[in-house]
This record gives C-alpha cells, sequence and structure tokens, in this order.
C-alpha cells in the first residue's frame, strides 16, 4: 500500500468535515445555544489533525487498486468518528459509544438513533425535539454527505488529489455495476452530486412551501435524498398531518431509490431513460405491489377503506424498500403479513446506483433469473443460455460476485441476529435489528420499532450494528477485502 496516498486524502477528507462544522456552529450561534463551543472544539481538532498530514503528504499521488478499498473503509470511520465529537463534546451524547452509534448511523444513512422519548439519557427526556438546533442540523448533514458517498464528495471538490480515482468510484458506488457517464471520474462525481443537490434543494422548497418549518424542511432535504430517515420530530414524518408534506416526501424517497444516472440522462435529454429501464420498471411494480397488499390487509382489522389508509400503506412501503426509515404510522400494530412484507423490502432495497441500502433489485433479478436458467439447464445440458437484466447480458464474473455478496450478506445477517439474541432480545428484535442495520433502513421491529430507539442495547451490540451498518453500506466486500491476508501483503 501508498501510505502517503492514503494519509493524503484521509487527511484532506477530515479537514473538509471539520470545516463542514461552521455550517451547525452558525445554526447554533444564530439560535443562540450552547453547543456553540462543541461545534468550534470538534472542528479545531479535526482541522488541526488533517491539515498537518495533508500538507507534508501532499506531493504523494500514486494510487493503486488495494489503496482505493482502503481510502473508503477508513474513511467511513473517520468521519464516523469525527462526526460523534460534537455529539460527545456537548454533552447532548454523554456516552461515547452512543455518540458513535448515532454518528455512524448517520454517516451511512442507516437511520437507527439512540434517541427517543423512552432513552434513559437525563439530558434526552423530551428527545428529538429538545435536541438544539445545532445538533439537529448536524445529524442531517452528516446523512446528507454520507449519502452519495465521501469519496465522491471528495473527488468531486478536491482536483488536488491528482488521481484518477477510478479505484475510488468502484469500491464506493453502490450497485453490482458501477456506471459511468463520464469517461473522467471526477466529471462523474460532479454530475452525479449536482444531481444530489439539485433535488435536495427542490424538495427543501417545495416542503418549505407546504408548510412544514423551513428549518425542518432543511433537515428533512437532507434525510430524504441520501435515504436517511433521520427527523427532527419523535413521532418522524407523523408529526406532520399535512397529507401534501407525506406526498412530497414520498416523492423524493422514490427518486432517491432509483439509479442517479437515469435521473441524469432525463435530464439531458433523454427522456425515456426510466421507463426503458427494466430495473426500474421492476422498482415501481414492487411497490405498487407492496402498497396494494398492505392496503388491503391493514383493512381486515378496521374496514377503513380511507385515504389515510393507502397513505400510510404508500409510505411505508417506499419507505422501507428504499431504505430510508421515516414513518407515518406504528407498522406493528398492523396484521402479521404487512410486519412480513416490510421485512422483506428490507432486505430487497431499491435500485443499484441508488443511495439506497438492502441488496439491491438489480441482484434481486439476477438471483431468481440464475435460478430459473440453471432449472433450464438442467434440461437442455448443451444449451448456451445468457442471462439477461434488459437488453444488458450479464457477465460470468458479475454472477460470480452476486452469488457471493448474496451469501456473505445472509450469513452476516444471521450471525448478527443470533449474537444479539445473546443480550436478552427477543427473535423479532433481534431479527428485526440485524436486517436494518445491514440494509440501513433505521427502525425494525420489537424492541427496536418505529416508535422506539436503540437506547437500551447493550454496548457491544451497538458496536456490532454499527460495523454492519458499514458493511452494508460499502457493500461489503470492500470492508471485507481489508481482512483477507493477501490484501496486506
Amino acid at each position: 500500500m501508498n501510505v502517503k496516498t492514503i494519509l493524503n486524502i484521509l487527511s484532506a477528507l477530515i479537514t473538509i468535515i471539520g470545516l463542514s462544522m461552521l455550517f451547525p456552529a452558525f445554526i447554533s450561534w444564530l439560535f443562540n445555544e450552547p453547543d456553540l463551543l462543541s461545534f468550534l472544539y470538534s472542528s479545531g481538532i479535526t482541522v488541526l489533525i488533517g491539515l498537518p498530514i495533508w500538507f507534508f503528504t501532499r506531493k504523494s499521488r500514486t494510487l493503486r487498486n488495494r489503496d482505493g478499498f482502503a481510502i473508503v473503509t477508513f474513511s467511513w470511520i473517520i468521519t464516523a468518528l469525527a462526526g460523534a465529537l460534537p455529539f460527545y463534546l456537548s454533552g447532548v451524547i454523554p456516552n461515547f459509544t452512543d455518540a458513535w452509534f448515532e454518528s455512524m448511523s448517520g454517516v451511512t444513512t442507516t437511520g437507527a438513533t439512540i434517541i427517543g422519548n423512552s432513552t434513559t439519557l437525563p439530558n434526552l427526556v423530551n428527545g428529538i425535539e429538545s435536541m438544539p438546533h445545532g445538533i439537529l442540523f448536524w445529524r442531517s448533514f452528516l446523512q446528507w454527505i454520507g449519502g452519495m458517498g465521501i469519496i465522491l464528495f471528495t473527488i468531486a471538490i478536491l482536483p488536488l488529489l491528482g488521481v484518477g480515482g477510478v479505484q475510488l468510484f468502484k469500491a464506493e458506488v453502490p450497485g453490482p455495476v458501477a456506471d459511468k457517464i463520464r469517461p473522467r471520474i471526477n466529471e462523474t462525481a460532479k454530475i452525479l452530486w449536482m444531481v444530489y443537490v439539485g433535488f435536495t434543494l427542490l424538495q427543501i422548497l417545495l416542503l418549505g412551501l407546504a408548510g412544514m418549518p423551513w428549518f425542518d424542511a432543511v433537515c428533512h432535504g437532507f434525510t430524504t435524498m441520501p435515504t436517511g430517515g433521520f427527523s427532527t420530530q419523535n413521532a418522524s414524518i407523523a408529526a406532520y398531518s399535512n397529507p401534501v408534506i407525506h406526498y412530497i416526501i414520498i416523492f423524493f424517497m422514490f427518486v432517491a431509490g432509483v439509479n442517479f444516472t437515469l435521473h441524469f440522462r432525463a435530464l439531458t435529454g433523454n427522456f425515456k431513460a426510466h421507463v426503458k429501464d427494466y430495473e426500474f420498471k421492476v422498482y415501481l411494480t414492487i411497490i405498487f405491489i407492496s402498497t396494494l397488499i398492505i392496503f388491503f390487509n391493514i383493512q381486515t382489522t378496521n374496514s377503513d377503506w380511507t385515504h389515510v389508509s393507502f397513505l400510510k400503506s404508500l409510505f411505508q412501503s417506499v419507505a422501507i424498500l428504499t431504505g430510508t426509515g421515516y414513518t407515518n404510522a406504528n407498522y406493528e400494530l398492523w396484521p402479521y403479513l404487512s410486519q412480513h412484507l416490510l421485512l422483506i423490502l428490507m432486505f430487497f432495497g431499491a435500485m443499484g446506483g441508488s443511495t439506497s441500502g438492502g441488496m439491491k433489485i438489480a441482484r434481486i433479478i439476477l438471483l431468481i433469473k440464475y435460478a430459473v436458467t440453471e432449472t433450464r439447464r438442467m434440461l437442455h445440458a448443451r444449451a448456451i443460455i445468457p442471462i439477461k437484466i434488459g437488453n444488458r447480458t450479464i457477465s460470468d464474473e458479475i454472477i460470480r460476485n452476486t452469488l457471493g455478496f448474496s451469501l456473505i450478506y445472509l450469513s452476516i445477517f444471521v450471525l448478527t441476529a443470533f449474537v444479539l439474541s445473546a443480550f436478552n432480545l427477543d427473535f423479532q428484535s433481534a431479527v428485526g435489528a440485524a436486517a436494518s442495520a445491514i440494509g440501513n433502513i433505521g427502525p425494525a421491529f420489537g424492541e427496536f420499532g418505529p416508535t422506539d430507539n436503540y437506547a437500551l442495547l447493550h454496548p457491544v451490540g451497538k458496536w456490532m450494528l454499527t460495523f454492519c451498518m458499514l458493511l452494508g453500506r460499502l457493500e461489503i466486500f470492500t470492508v471485507m477485502v481489508i481482512f483477507s491476508k493477501v490484501f496486506w501483503k
């Protein structure tokens, strides 16, 4: 490994994170709240660490494939550590494990929180709504910068890196295939961020015009596009009675779950890019079918054929499938069929190339097509039957990668649920928490449902879930390769 290059990029990153803390510091100053000094101290610490290291390693420019994996993995860890400083130093979250959990959950856009009405932290008895505005803004901002990826962000705004960055792009972009919109990777990163920022600003404007307080609109805009789910309200989106607000958030959760290259192509004149994409059609179909199933199922308990029930069904289907994790209903009160369907959607995730978590619909499609093709090959042993998604023929390399990813993904889920049960968690809570963490969802079931939080989970369980969040956000292989012997040779 080229240690100097790795240190150069990581130090540049931590310096940027430190400077970005001045935004919530300004919010704290604006509202005259006591967390101002914590942001200034945190900013000073990170900049004083990052800037000298960057200066002494600035001439290093060589970047190899294994360096890319190391940089991506350590970037998320370092960002989460830096992100935890304001929580911890302000005293808002006085326990470092909880501060780390909240920060990693934010950076990986998971949305699981240790803050809520039932939290045992003495200065958070009133939950999220009692937190200073600067801290609320920082929670949201962490998810926003994590949404499209810390590395893409770095490549887009730091031409001083002087490297192509293809290694970083392959390691960071979610999904089985990383599409390049432009030949140069930094151009691709800038385009993706322009689309990302544009949608964020549009959502903030629409939420504000719909009647949401502007501060809340900014925070929810920052947490919708990254499919993060942190809210400024204990009740999440259920705190807002205006259905227009709910539909605006549904639309942008849906948009965030779409491959961003399709958005770019549509915005540049290819208006049929979405409807021609096979994965997009499946994405729409899953939302449609799951919404109808939940809507009809919850009517079996109350016979309430109302718009409110439909809105809740649609909202939770999109929120869970995309991994956003917002809630506008306590789905644990729904019939078991609806709850089990939401659990299945946690594993699916949205489209590859989106900001969502989960296995991704492209992989689910590929697994199903592979199973069907293998069945056909048993009947026609000599036949050459290619596997296609839409018009694209999938190579054997991608098929092997998908099979390996799926096996490891499910294995980690089972192992995590098993270990969590050792902390005296019931089956529903352990399974829900494991699926939520590795799928970057946020709320789960049982003790970690939509009206609960993770405050009372054993510290070992919290550290384990944060590792699962990291694995899920970086698609497992990027992190796991760091632990291989070959990597360190």
